[in-house]
């Protein structure tokens, strides 16, 4: 489906949880209200709506949250998207504590591929960010995932005074593994808002001096990584790459292709936006597909054209990214 900028809409953003077993600093830290859990959406709710946004033209769902493993039969839901005509690729973003145990299950599910949240390789900066002590179960997760062949991307967010020293030793683990390591600039949503952002045009040129061959991946070679906003470079020799979504610095509005339902049932055409539809209500006040499908196509139509991340206006906590799917 197109929305009215011309842009074609083929992926969903579906967070099944507001919760999370981590506490990271930038999105949902210690003291978080958390939702009531009839105001979560079953996994029925969330299937029917899945296969009418199918009948719009989505082919593409990523699995999110919060986290999203910690919602019991998440497998269970990722075999029943897989089973809905149309949709085309199922994958998950975790934050990789339960991936280990979890993993053969969304294999046997038919799960595409995984992207795991890393911002450290120090287990002590790993709880300084979290305020949990799991970097050995993420690892173990990592590993797992390498292990089965399933394809991984690696989540980190630079942060000032926190992480920002590492960062090279991060990216390095591209040299060795079939892998995308993708640095994700801080925006500024809900906790993150008050948190300086390293830019990343500003990384790629740093990266440079220690890796002067770095050369962006050519379009082919993008389009098999995903459909993703990710601007990848790799050097000769390695097996994965680096890559860069610069939503503050680099704004990729105009080929946005991708929707957000959050936990709650309400669709957001734009992550910086409060503009959508509570697809809950009608849900629950007995409308039928035909008015969800009317609803759902309205709201994608309707998508805004952009964000103004760049006008930095104060964006409320309310907004985290744990109840808006990231």
């Amino acid at each position: 489906m197109f929305d009215a900028k011309g842009r074609t809409i083929h992926y969903l953003r579906l967070s099944v949880t507001d919760l999370c077993n981590l506490r990271c600093r930038y999105c949902m830290p210690d003291g978080v209200e958390k939702l009531e859990r009839e105001d979560i959406l079953a996994y029925e709710e969330f299937l029917r709506l899945a296969a009418l946004f199918a009948q719009c033209g989505v082919d593409t769902v990523r699995v999110t949250g919060g986290e999203p493993l910690v919602r019991k039969g998440v497998d269970h839901l990722v075999a029943r998207l897989k089973a809905i005509p149309g949709i085309r690729r199922v994958t998950m973003t975790t934050n990789g504590v339960l991936l280990a145990q979890q993993l053969p299950a969304l294999l046997a599910a038919g799960l595409d591929s995984v992207n795991i949240s890393l911002d450290t390789l120090s287990p002590e900066v790993f709880a300084r960010i979290t305020a949990r002590d799991a970097f050995a179960d993420v690892m173990a997760g990592i590993r797992a995932a390498l292990e089965s062949g399933l394809p991984v991307k690696l989540n980190c967010v630079p942060q000032v005074g926190v992480n920002e020293g590492e960062l090279e030793a991060l990216a390095a683990l591209a040299e060795t593994k079939f892998l995308q390591v993708r640095f994700i600039e801080m925006m500024p949503i809900g906790y993150g808002a008050a948190m300086p952002c390293i830019s990343g045009p500003d990384l790629l040129a740093r990266f440079r001096k220690r890796w002067p061959e770095l050369a962006p991946l050519s379009r082919q070679e993008t389009a098999g990584i995903g459909d993703g906003p990710a601007v990848y470079y790799t050097a000769p020799g390695w097996q994965g790459s680096v890559g860069f979504i610069a939503a503050v610095h680099g704004k990729f509005c105009a080929s946005c292709n991708r929707v957000r339902l959050t936990s709650q049932g309400f669709l957001r055409p734009c992550l910086a936006s409060e503009a959508g539809c509570d697809l809950k209500t009608l849900l629950r006040s007995g409308a039928s597909d035909e008015e969800l499908l009317s609803a759902i196509r309205t709201t994608i139509w309707e998508k805004p054209q952009e964000h103004h991340f760049e006008l930095k206006q104060d964006v409320p906590a309310t907004r985290g990214m744990y109840r808006i799917g990231g």
